[in-house]
């Protein structure tokens, strides 16, 4: 028998779909789709042979036949399409999966700092520490008492004026009386003794300041930082001698300070504290005229503010100084910022500098 007369079995076009539908699914990588592809829709494949065998089809077979054909073709072209999709997306996964390196370095954002001024804060508190001074917090806003009147400050002191003070807008409390701005961390003083009782006391308070001036070396809101020291036989020798260990761990080893005689309210003896110019190291410049810098006040506890405070000024004595961060911020060696209330800017141009 000649091959021509051989019986030729011809699927029939939903049988050949079912057979690509359960291939299909085998398939994992689009080396083997594309096998099926052929296999299926190439120039010899399964659909081109079902086509061949249309004309030995009835002649009113052969529409409806070929409708099914078109369709079969069309639906496993689609299906076809959508898998090659399906494991090129698989494939790119398996790839960043593959790459991926857990110690590389990241891009990472752009990151702030911390203020100047917080800067300060941390090294003021870290030198006062290891001498046993202990950092504490009182209010901003306090009772008169406790910023004026306990400090021996009376009514008609000019500080007391709303010229030089900002008060709250609340109704005075009957004993403590009226509420303002805290205009110096002295305010902390009577507070830090009653909270103690007895002594020894050693406390460093660093807060907000408010004051009604505004130039190149004074703004509205500054930072102040108050040191206090009681115990039996505190003297001026201790003040001293804690100034210029301020002085040579915060300014550098060379740095020196001088007290001048001075009043406070609320000290006696008073003092004006300078210390030694870094510039000319206090043989005279034109930055410090004669060699020193006025860095602020210090004395001895006004025996009245011990009372205060409900400790005998008969068995203890102490001493007290109250400096502005910014201030001596400003003195440190190399910064030259020529205007205290550049340091509350907002300009980047110049924060991003420290």
């Amino acid at each position: 028998m000649k091959p021509k007369d051989k019986h030729i079995v011809v699927l029939k076009p939903s049988a050949l779909q079912n057979l690509f539908l359960g291939e299909l699914l085998s398939i994992s990588t689009l080396t083997e789709l594309q096998s099926l592809y052929i296999k299926y829709l190439g120039r010899n494949g399964e659909v081109n042979k079902l086509l061949s065998n249309l004309s030995r089809r009835e002649l009113k077979e052969r529409a409806n036949f070929g409708r099914e054909i078109n369709s079969l073709k069309s639906q496993i072209s689609e299906k076809i399409e959508k898998k090659r999709r399906d494991l090129k997306e698989i494939q790119t996964v398996n790839l960043s999966k593959e790459w991926f390196d857990a110690t590389h370095p990241s891009i990472k954002p752009p990151l702030g700092h911390l203020h100047l001024v917080t800067y300060a804060i941390r090294e003021i508190t870290a030198i006062f520490e290891k001498i046993g001074f202990v950092r504490v917090s009182y209010p901003e806003a306090d009772y008169d008492w406790y910023a004026f009147e306990s400090l021996n400050m009376p009514k008609n002191h000019p500080a007391r004026d709303e010229w030089e003070t900002f008060f709250v807008d609340l109704p005075p409390f009957q004993k403590l009386g009226e509420v303002v701005l805290t205009p110096h961390t002295s305010n902390g003083q009577v507070r830090e003794m009653e909270r103690i009782g007895t002594p020894p006391v050693r406390m460093v308070n660093i807060a907000k300041c408010f004051r009604r001036q505004s130039d190149v070396s004074h703004s509205p809101m500054f930072h102040q930082f108050e040191g206090l020291a009681i115990d039996r036989n505190i003297s001026i020798a201790d003040l001293k001698g804690t100034l210029d260990y301020f002085a040579r761990e915060y300014f550098g080893k060379e740095r020196k300070t001088r007290i001048r005689p001075f009043h406070f309210q609320f000290t006696e003896p008073s003092f004006e504290v300078d210390v030694s110019c870094d510039l000319c190291a206090g043989s005279g410049c034109r930055m410090c005229k004669e060699g020193w810098l006025e860095i602020g006040g210090a004395g001895m506890v006004h025996p009245g503010v011990l009372k205060n405070g409900k400790i005998d000024p008969d068995k203890y004595t102490g001493f007290a100084f109250g400096w502005g961060v910014e201030r001596v911020l400003l003195m440190k060696a190399g910064l030259n910022i020529p205007d205290l209330r550049m340091l509350y800017t907002t300009d980047l141009r110049f924060l991003e500098q420290f």
